[in-house]
């Protein structure tokens, strides 16, 4: 097995942000692949660890691209390959592992509910005592961007974070394929752009969500730069 990490982009717009340096300094050569600009999703058998990102799909889409990434998916969680998901990332790991993917009880947009309180996710027992999560709170502010979650499988899916609206927010399938369902590789420059591409960010007031990114950015780039280090140091690149 390669030591070379695995980028998958479901949308090109949504890259791997903080990981970025993170993968400089420990010089891990990376393959990036984008499948909304027509690529295909490579053998994961050929890579040490992978990483899928989020986009506006739905892991529920019946398209060629879908299904043949949720296919890859399934090799990777048969195989034992390490495997973060983000968002899309999270549910396309959950379907794969015979988990449901259904429209979340409310959207989560943003760094705040709708009653103003900030969306945070709380580590499980399990959590707590996972290696991807060292070094971190028991109680974890995020970013949230998405209109669906999951519901588990009975078998071999393990809760590691839920969240006030959003049961589901950090899962763990069999030894090493973690999925998160917040986002928090996001740079500052890559938030930027989202707010004025993504659809739901375009509806919300930009200034605001800018100062409200400005005045937690350096706690939030230091949780995803941990998270990252732990996901990478369990996957023997680091």
């Amino acid at each position: 097995m390669s030591n070379q990490l695995l980028i998958i982009k479901n949308i090109t717009h949504e890259g791997p942000g903080l990981l970025e340096p993170l993968l400089d300094t420990y010089g891990i050569t990376t393959d990036v692949v984008d499948l909304s600009q027509g690529a295909t999703f490579p053998d994961p058998q050929n890579y040490g660890a992978v990483v899928v990102l989020g986009g506006p799909q739905s892991a529920n889409d019946a398209t060629p691209t879908m299904q043949h990434q949720l296919q890859q998916i399934t090799r990777i969680v048969q195989s034992g390959i390490p495997y973060l998901g983000i968002c899309l990332g999270m549910q396309l790991l959950v379907k794969a592992a015979d988990g449901r993917v259904l429209p979340s009880p409310q959207k989560e947009i943003g760094f705040f509910d709708a009653d103003g309180e900030p969306y945070n996710i709380v580590l499980t027992n399990t959590g707590k005592n996972d290696p991807v999560f060292a070094g971190l709170d028991d109680t974890i502010r995020v970013f949230q961007l998405h209109g669906e979650t999951v519901e588990l499988a009975p078998w071999d899916i393990e809760l590691l974070a839920t969240g006030l609206h959003c049961h589901h927010q950090a899962v763990k399938v069999g030894a090493n394929a973690y999925g998160l369902q917040c986002h928090f590789e996001l740079t500052r420059a890559m938030f930027i752009e989202w707010l004025t591409i993504d659809h739901d960010l375009k509806q919300m007031d930009s200034r605001q969500f800018l100062a409200d990114f400005e005045a937690f950015r350096k706690a939030y780039s230091a949780t995803g730069n941990q998270l990252l280090h732990n996901f990478l140091t369990l996957a023997n690149l680091a």
